[in-house]
């Protein structure tokens, strides 16, 4: 008889944590899918038998997790390796994850935090803090890219908020934010200046990623061809190749990861005996 395991959101956030082995069956994910060594199939349903195995009631906890586990990945592979300054655009869940994800992969000594709220901002910048790294809080968003290392943009901005000429040699840009059409973060012409543009996936950036609307204003050619993480992280297609480049990572979201948080959720589930079964 087949049984299915039942997950709540409270034994989820037991069970699975922003922590390095996260990030890595992420960015494992990623080369899996870039080798095309995968299908995906529809999240916890086995591809063996068609059968429900889990059922994750996360209320959005592991959506969280993995997309900061993405943003530590595209760190991991792209940033410079001795970056130690980071500047977070937006004061929300994400902005606190993805630094705390950046934490984990780089050595990350001060973390600039600019926010249209300010009071949000300072609110960020005291959780951050926690961290055991200097957290101020910037009145500029320029202020805040100004010898940053690491630039991560998690806002929901319709119109760009980080502007092109403002970009530096060696500074790496994680954009999270354009998850939709309408969305775009990041100064069309940016995409242009780059050294290296990445996209989690092409196909889609180039429908609501920063990529879109670079593509839309003329900033680059609509078949141009750029990386994928994936194929980064595998190591079929160079990323920095010295500490002077510009990177920028367009990350939307791939399914691929959310495959790939609920298999380590279920496994470690599996090994605690976690959760609520029935036939």
């Amino acid at each position: 008889m087949r049984s299915t395991t039942i997950l709540t959101e409270r034994q989820l956030r037991k069970l699975v944590s922003l922590d390095l082995e996260a990030i890595g069956c992420v960015d494992e994910a990623f080369q899996t899918l870039a080798t095309k060594k995968v299908v995906m199939p529809p999240i916890l349903l086995s591809s063996k038998t068609g059968l429900v195995q889990a059922l994750l009631l996360d209320n959005g906890y592991l959506t969280d997790i993995r997309t900061a586990a993405a943003g530590a990945v595209a760190a991991r592979h792209l940033a410079r390796k001795e970056a130690t300054v980071a500047a977070v655009f937006g004061a929300g869940m994400q902005a606190r994850l993805q630094l705390q994800a950046l934490t984990l992969v780089r050595s990350v000594r001060e973390a600039r935090v600019w926010a249209r709220d300010n009071s949000r901002a300072e609110k960020t910048a005291g959780q951050l803090s926690l961290l055991g790294i200097r957290v101020p809080v910037c009145h500029s968003r320029e202020e805040a890219v100004a010898g940053a290392h690491v630039i991560i943009i998690t806002t929901p901005a319709d119109h760009p908020i980080l502007e092109a000429h403002w970009l530096e040699p060696g500074q790496h840009v994680t954009a999270m934010g354009s998850d939709a059409e309408y969305k775009n973060e990041i100064e069309p012409q940016a995409i242009a200046r780059a050294d290296l543009y990445v996209a989690d996936s092409l196909s889609q950036t180039r429908l609501l990623g920063e990529l879109h609307h670079a593509i839309a204003v003329g900033a680059v050619g609509e078949d141009h061809s750029f990386p994928e993480l994936g194929q980064i992280a595998a190591g079929t297609i160079a990323g920095r190749t010295n500490d002077n480049q510009i990177t920028i990572a367009d990350l939307t979201g791939a399914g691929i990861q959310d495959t790939a948080i609920a298999n380590l959720a279920f496994a470690r589930a599996l090994a605690a005996k976690a959760g609520t079964r029935i036939e």
